[in-house]
């Protein structure tokens, strides 16, 4: 098994409800075993198994959320809703 570790500075990380939203939405990738959410940099460190290569996914998913990675915010943001 192939392990990786990223961190992505992204904007919009207010509180620890944000963290859970950001934990949730990149734990839904199988191959993603562990998201750390660092409230104070504003950064998510995502662990997971695969090609390192596949990582843009995690940044498209963080903007989805409506935590764009720092520097492209384009002002809009989504609420997900609990299923």
């Amino acid at each position: 098994m192939i392990s990786n570790v990223i961190t992505i500075n992204v904007e919009n990380i207010m509180c620890n409800g944000c963290a859970r939203t950001i934990r949730k939405g990149l734990l839904k990738f199988d191959e993603v075993y562990e998201v750390q959410v660092d409230l104070k940099e504003s950064s998510v460190t995502i662990s997971f198994s695969g090609k390192r290569f596949e990582a843009d996914k995690y940044s498209e998913r963080l903007s989805q959320l409506g935590y764009p990675e720092k520097g492209n915010n384009n002002g809009m943001s989504v609420v997900q809703e609990d299923e």
